[in-house]
């Protein structure tokens, strides 16, 4: 069977639904959404929190030299008030740039009209800690290539979008801590003869969004393949089904989303990355850096099956990749 056949009419569903989604979040750089109240995720319990005393949040520390080995380490977590704290704080609301089209992640249910998934659920946790239970949260649509620019400019206060950490990207943003591992892997047609990130791939043409670590790994490692990049992971999920692409090159968690929406596809072979997800934030607000890691030691809790990292995990994910035992263990460069 003609598989450009079967997927057609998926495809312009989901194209339709993208672009019902476009239109109800507003991109980044206009005016932005307010989703209201912060509701629908797992609230942080209270915590004593070791690391810092009442007072300012500790000075950042002269940090080393960022390695593959130590990306993921962050700066301690402190529940104290700084610059970008209070300025989140006069505002009255926090801007966060997610993603509308990720099943799972962060996407526009259809049924309520409103953004839900795993990082979605996490924004409104760092924003009910930082102004209260009524938090007002200003979801911005963010392309993967503008999530970097967008700190840059402070279009949003932190991006909060399965976004892998790594050197290249610290030396222009800052990271939290990681609360996701995830990895890079191939995704194709069940009936493909595309069997992982190997040779199986030459000659074959491979999507992947502009600005991922999916785009840096094709770049870097050999293939043999014809690499065609698009703004975000969904265009590439589309280009597949109209037959325009091959296979695509994601993260594994993103991946394991998109199989869920069209059984028609498939994750083929192993993860070939080992990838964090850290919430992304300027450079220069460290001390929102420490109270989104403070935020993200509650979330995890003790790792236990009741903390909100695993209610979470249940909610959104665990359907498309069970086994996952708990949250990551924070690194800390201080």
């Amino acid at each position: 069977m003609n598989l450009r056949a079967v997927l057609a009419p998926i495809a312009a569903g989901m194209c339709v639904m993208a672009a019902a989604a476009a239109v109800l979040v507003p991109t980044l750089g206009s005016d932005a959404e307010d989703d209201g109240p912060g509701r629908g995720g797992p609230s942080s319990p209270a915590a004593t929190h070791r690391a810092y005393g009442p007072g300012a949040a500790p000075a950042s520390p002269a940090l080393a030299t960022c390695t593959e080995q130590n990306a993921a380490e962050s700066l301690r977590p402190s529940p104290d008030d700084g610059a970008a704290v209070e300025r989140i704080k006069e505002k009255g609301q926090l801007v966060v740039g997610v993603d509308q089209n990720t099943y799972r992640w962060g996407y526009r249910d259809p049924a309520t009209g409103k953004l839900e998934g795993f990082d979605i659920d996490l924004a409104r946790a760092i924003a009910e800690d930082i102004l209260g239970p009524d938090a007002k949260v200003v979801f911005k649509a963010v392309p993967t290539n503008q999530r970097m620019p967008a700190l840059r400019k402070r279009s949003v206060d932190m991006v909060v979008r399965t976004m892998t950490i790594n050197c290249a990207r610290k030396e222009q943003v800052a990271f939290s801590t990681s609360y996701f591992q995830a990895g890079q892997q191939v995704l194709a047609p069940k009936t493909s003869k595309i069997k992982a990130f190997d040779d199986s791939l030459r000659g074959k043409r491979v999507c992947t969004a502009a600005g991922s670590t999916g785009e840096s790994e094709l770049a870097a490692q050999r293939h043999g393949a014809q690499v065609l990049t698009v703004p975000n992971q969904l265009d590439c999920l589309v280009r597949l089904q109209l037959g325009e692409a091959d296979a695509v090159v994601t993260d594994n968690a993103l991946a394991a989303a998109q199989a869920a929406q069209d059984p028609a596809v498939e994750l083929k072979g192993k993860p070939f990355t080992d990838e964090s997800y850290g919430v992304a934030m300027n450079k220069d607000d460290t001390d929102l850096v420490r109270r989104v890691n403070k935020v993200l030691d509650d979330y995890r809790g003790d790792g236990g099956a009741d903390s909100p990292w695993m209610r979470a995990y249940r909610k959104w994910l665990r359907a498309d990749m069970p086994g996952i035992s708990g949250p990551p263990s924070p690194e800390y460069s201080d």
